[in-house]
């Protein structure tokens, strides 16, 4: 670090202190917003941070400030985790910061309107992000991470502050989503439940008010709770909500929300088209659309077992894994479409000996047995229409109909 004159030191601080005061006095939330805005490295406050650290009696000069005294159990923290966090000594700087939320959050009770909602969210982003970089760090020293969840209760009494009546509650739903980024880092997306249902029963919040951005967020994380819960339908719903409202600019938004979409509108019987999936970069479901398009088990398998560690990662693998009963489907299709224009008065009776020759032409050896099982399994869930005759091992296919299409519904339990 360059040399830092006594008198620049204190230029440094007393410029932010005023601007804090300032940003304060003139209820300008987003001024005082970006001078909480710890992990941003703005020029500013890591110059700030470098004065800190020349100079140790920061505490004195707030405490004789006329305008920041009131302050001084935020800013003495604020500080203490600046010149933290500039050291790179992240789990201090995390304690700090969370000592300085705790007064924010205090004094934020007493302001009437809503003008530093921007500041308590900035709060609320930092304490996540502070609390994951701290977590890093214990780990790496072989002890316990466990700021992450300290975090997560921080913002619970943020969400319960912010859940009133008034025009501060319109801040509710972006520590809402900071939560559920906490939960699903955690592995712990069973808690999200009571938030959500605080948002969505309680008769104060009104989901339209809310700012879009936040409403994109929400719904993408519900959508996967959705997703984890084999909803597929409210999934649907939710993660198309988040697409169609999310901003065109914000590709690697749009890239994430599909990642979740595809399966669930692929689980509907819905595929995307290639030009979808080279345009955002997700052509892992490639051969995953063209199985299901040829009817292709042996393909499918292959393209669940080249991606699985990342499949598993997203949580869609076992949603991906039970497309093969719509792959067996497509299969019978196409048997049946061979055999009708061989001999069209017999093509509604499928041999099961047929049935497995295709599907060791594809490499996939299954005895009479199998086959006959799978088959029940797609008559009982109205994937095909017939019954199943035992005794001459032969699907009796409907005339009418005899693969039904799923037209966006999921395939029955």
């Amino acid at each position: 670090m360059a040399y830092i004159s006594m008198g620049e030191v204190h230029r440094r601080i007393t410029e932010y202190l005023n601007g804090f005061a300032d940003a304060v006095s003139s209820q300008d939330g987003g001024s005082l917003a970006r001078l909480l805005s710890l992990s941003s490295n703005s020029p500013s406050l890591l110059s700030l941070a470098d004065a800190l650290n020349v100079f140790q009696d920061a505490n004195r000069l707030i405490k004789q400030s006329d305008k920041c005294s009131q302050f001084a159990e935020i800013i003495v923290p604020l500080f203490r985790s600046l010149q933290n966090y500039r050291l790179g000594n992240l789990v201090d700087a995390y304690h700090a910061f969370e000592k300085s939320s705790n007064a924010f959050v205090q004094e934020f009770r007493n302001w009437e309107s809503a003008w530093a909602l921007e500041a308590l969210h900035v709060i609320a982003y930092e304490i996540r992000v502070l609390a994951e970089k701290a977590d890093r760090e214990l780990a790496s020293s072989g002890k316990s991470p466990e700021k992450l969840k300290g975090a997560g209760s921080f913002l619970m009494k943020v969400f319960g502050v912010l859940a009133g009546k008034g025009p501060k509650r319109v801040g509710a739903l972006y520590v809402t989503c900071q939560l559920f980024k906490i939960y699903f880092k955690l592995g712990t997306v069973h808690l999200c439940r009571s938030v959500i249902r605080s948002i969505e029963t309680a008769r104060i919040f009104d989901f339209e008010e809310f700012p879009r951005r936040d409403k994109v967020t929400y719904m993408y994380y519900t959508g996967r709770l959705e997703v984890f819960n084999e909803n597929f339908t409210a999934a649907d719903d939710k993660l198309s909500y988040a697409l169609t409202h999310c901003n065109l600019l914000k590709e690697a938004n749009i890239r994430m929300i599909l990642k979740y979409l595809i399966p669930v509108k692929l689980s509907l019987g819905i595929l995307p088209k290639s030009c979808l999936l080279e345009k955002y970069d997700l052509l892992e479901y490639s051969n995953v659309v063209l199985a299901l398009k040829r009817g292709d088990l042996r393909l499918l398998r292959r393209a669940l077992q080249e991606h699985e560690d990342q499949f598993l990662r997203s949580g869609v693998y076992l949603v991906l894994e039970k497309l093969e009963l719509q792959v067996y489907q497509r299969l019978l299709k196409k048997i049946y479409i061979i055999q009708k224009q061989k001999d069209p008065s017999k093509a509604h009776q499928l041999k099961l000996e047929i049935i497995v020759k295709a599907l060791k032409w594809l490499e996939m050896d299954m005895d009479l047995d199998e086959v006959e099982c799978i088959m029940t399994i797609l008559i009982y869930k109205n994937l095909v229409k017939g019954y199943f005759a035992h005794k001459s091992k032969v699907v009796v296919l409907s005339k009418q109909d005899p693969f039904p299409k799923l037209n966006g519904k999921p395939v029955s339990s």
